[in-house]
């Protein structure tokens, strides 16, 4: 009699090795799967490619921002090349399909965004002609949130005030100033070593509040002003990377002109949106927040004679959906940010920047490229 009539069925066959070249792609699969978890969910690696920040952040810092602080962001273009934020590299074509495109959700944080704290974000313009990009491929700006959601925010003579009182200043940010000699040159190394920046506009030097009080007490400086833009007065100093059609001083509202004698120093007073806060709309309202209506909150406007009509119905109010925040550059006269182009929906924040892990000088002696005392920096 045969005991084993109940192994019958099964066979000794060996279980097939992998080849090589498939660990090889399993590998890869999975490292991909990992990195784009980590970054969408987790913590992700920015660079700062232009001086807006300075000198709190340099042109060169490389920085993690978490995800986690204020909640990760669940993708909203889900079909994307992995590692490649809106362009293909090489190729310069889209690294996305938006055929296909998921709405807002956030998924929960340790806390909101806060007054003071450095955000990066997608950059709110991108959303126009000739981008149109979807908002999780907007350009990555990084600035310090200077408003959040109902704050009444003014700038007078550059000093910010929020619901009424001064905002505390970042202790490295800067302004230009105008300097005046008698005769004799500033001193090369003494600019450096008091880290004074010139820019492409070499009267018009860019220095922190510390810097100015040792400049001012050398004895062939007669006179250093900062150059503080009169209330009403045009802007003489634009951001270097500031690329819209119509300049200041017809300041965060591109192509539309109205009656506000703003500038980058004297702004406001204007009311941040909150969630379901309700705007009365006017002549005076409609220019400040027509942005936030029309292109982050997906409604049609069309004004016919002196009526406002949102989508098809005409409208004397407005209920906003979204929180808004104010983003401002800690280097203030050279900074394309909220005083440009306005309000950042919350739809648009990325993440909070948390340290510094390495920072490259690309205008230093090759032995001197690493900025070594800034590693491991925490930004605050």
């Amino acid at each position: 009699m045969n005991w084993k009539f109940w192994n019958k069925n099964k066979t000794n066959t060996k279980a097939k090795k992998k080849s090589k070249s498939r660990e090889w792609v399993d590998a890869i699969v999975f490292a991909v799967i990992a990195a784009t978890l980590i970054r969408t969910f987790f913590i992700e690696a920015y660079t700062i490619p232009t001086p807006s920040m300075e000198r709190s952040l340099l042109v060169g810092d490389f920085l993690f921002v978490s995800k986690l602080n204020y909640g990760p962001r669940t993708p909203m273009t889900p079909i994307a090349f992995p590692f490649a934020h809106h362009t293909m590299p090489l190729i310069n074509t889209k690294a996305y399909w938006d055929g296909w495109e998921l709405g807002y959700h956030r998924l929960p944080g340790f806390s909101e965004v806060k007054k003071g704290d450095v955000v990066v974000f997608n950059y709110p313009m991108d959303a126009d002609t000739p981008l149109f990009r979807p908002v999780d491929k907007r350009e990555n700006y990084i600035k310090r949130c200077q408003g959040t959601p109902g704050d009444t925010l003014s700038v007078v003579n550059a000093q910010v005030f929020i619901n009424g009182k001064a905002a505390p200043n970042p202790p490295e940010g800067q302004i230009d100033y105008t300097v005046t000699t008698n005769g004799t040159d500033l001193n090369p190394q003494v600019l450096q070593d008091l880290h004074v920046s010139m820019y492409e506009q070499a009267t018009y030097p860019t220095m922190t509040v510390n810097a100015y009080n040792t400049l001012k007490s050398y004895s062939n400086v007669k006179s250093i002003t900062p150059n503080i833009r009169k209330p009403g007065e045009p802007d003489q100093v634009y951001p270097t990377n500031y690329n819209h059609p119509v300049g200041p001083p017809n300041l965060m509202l591109p192509g539309k002109p109205h009656d506000f004698k703003w500038n980058v120093d004297n702004y406001g007073p204007i009311i941040i949106p909150k969630k379901g806060w309700t705007v009365k709309l006017d002549s005076v309202t409609y220019p400040i927040y027509m942005r936030c209506i029309g292109v982050y909150e997906n409604n049609k406007i069309q004004i016919i004679g002196n009526d406002i009509l949102i989508n098809g119905k005409k409208a004397d109010s407005y209920t906003f959906k979204m929180n808004y925040y104010w983003m401002m550059g800690d280097n203030r006269h050279d900074s394309d940010d909220s005083r440009f182009w306005g309000f950042v929906p919350e739809d648009h924040i990325v993440g909070k920047a948390l340290f510094i892990w390495l920072s490259m000088d690309d205008d230093a002696s090759f032995f001197s490229k690493i900025r070594w005392s800034r590693l491991f920096r925490v930004i605050h």
